[in-house]
């Protein structure tokens, strides 16, 4: 980064991170590890996704919840545990806790979807929906804390959090020695501070590199700051990383070890989506796909040896993946919509459909207009939605009708 903040040593250690790793022995997967043939011809370099997004309860959440709970006190067991989240940490506290026979409650937006709502009932939590935005499902949770006794599990600002999201890190350099880089996307900065932490201590040549959405990116400005500073109305479709301050104690450690933060558009997540789908065949949700739109977004940046892209979670809602995957398709330029003027009389749209037919693109909607007064006598308006293989084919298309004589108006 250009900036460095001084901080004192960093409140999380190896010999914490290591600590957790054993704890989870036999609780969380040691994830695979999976070469992308695409990022590494793009980059110049071996690219490689660690798959946190086939953890059980489909993100890296589950390894800092279960050291959180792990560490209570048998005091602080018996008065059971209380979570606010959208989505990942309510599953991994769920299962934690069932796994360590605590009771937990989980406070979740009620917009959440149900899915998640569903998944987490499953894993064992009693859910309460509260609020139409995380900060009130938060104090709400808060409130019920305060209330009743129960440990409040914070999603990233604890020590011990980040010491189970380290493990991560520990894994990478087992899974990949030669690794030059490790891109990690960043919300409220528990899994890049621990992954910072393991990876730091015993590879100080490996770059860490922050990956947030542009619309929620709290880490830049913090950081030149010195301090966490809070965004106002932070917009992304990546909600896993969609966090309006950076917390305390991973913000610490980030000014310290990590090497830089980059942020995406949410053209590069949702393309990154659908790349994972398709090339990978791994479903991943927004927040898990932004170091792989990092590597898409400046391949040019990533070639100077091995890359591990960090998939940190694939819980997505079926609704928002069919909305994301319609969104990717159009960035990625496989969606085309034209407006022609063609001639109004018996045969004219079978003959523009024949031409289509001549560059195979499949056509998905079709609508006249006869009405718009700009419209000559015998003339009228053709709207097509046309799905294609990509910018270059799309060029053809639009060439292929002008030299057919057809009019593109639109």
């Amino acid at each position: 980064m250009n900036y460095r903040v001084p901080q004192p040593v960093p409140q999380v250690i190896l010999d914490d991170v290591r600590g957790a790793q054993k704890m989870l022995s036999g609780v969380s997967r040691v994830t695979a590890m999976e070469g992308s043939r695409h990022l590494s011809a793009l980059t110049g370099s071996p690219v490689y996704l660690k798959c946190e997004n086939l953890q059980r309860t489909g993100s890296f959440k589950l390894r800092g919840a279960y050291v959180r709970i792990a560490g209570l006190r048998p005091e602080q067991r018996a008065a059971g545990v209380v979570a606010a989240s959208a989505g990942n940490h309510a599953q991994g506290v769920a299962l934690a806790s069932s796994l360590l026979g605590v009771r937990s409650t989980v406070f979740m937006p009620v917009g959440a979807p149900l899915p998640k709502v569903a998944a987490t009932e499953e894993y064992g939590a009693e859910v309460r929906l509260y609020g139409q935005v995380v900060d009130e499902t938060l104090a709400a949770a808060q409130e019920y804390a305060d209330r009743t006794g129960a440990v409040f599990i914070h999603p990233f600002d604890h020590h011990d959090i980040i010491a189970g999201q380290g493990t991560v890190g520990l894994e990478i350099l087992e899974q990949c020695p030669e690794v030059r880089t490790i891109l990690v996307g960043i919300g409220g900065g528990g899994l890049a501070a621990g992954v910072a932490v393991a990876v730091k201590a015993l590879r100080p040549d490996v770059k860490v590199i922050g990956v947030q959405a542009a619309g929620a990116a709290a880490y830049p400005p913090s950081l030149r700051a010195g301090h966490p500073v809070s965004i106002d109305n932070p917009t992304t479709m990546a909600d896993g990383i969609k966090v309006g301050r950076p917390g305390d104690v991973p913000f610490a450690i980030i000014g310290e070890l990590l090497d830089d933060v980059r942020t995406v558009s949410e053209d590069a997540l949702s393309s990154a989506l659908l790349l994972c789908l398709e090339r990978a065949k791994l479903v991943v949700e927004p927040a898990g796909c932004s170091p792989v739109a990092a590597l898409l977004s400046e391949p040019e940046r990533y070639g100077g040896g091995p890359v591990v892209a960090v998939l940190s979670g694939g819980n997505i809602d079926p609704l928002l993946l069919q909305r994301i995957l319609q969104f990717g398709m159009a960035a990625a330029g496989r969606y085309l919509s034209l407006r022609l003027r063609v001639s109004d009389r018996p045969g004219a749209l079978a003959g523009l459909l024949g031409v289509l037919t001549t560059v195979d693109a499949n056509v998905l909607d079709v609508s006249h207009v006869r009405t718009d007064p700009r419209l000559g006598l015998t003339e009228v308006e053709v709207e097509l939605h046309l799905e294609t293989k990509g910018p270059e084919h799309c060029t053809q298309v639009a060439r292929t009708l002008h030299g057919a004589g057809y009019t593109v108006v639109g």
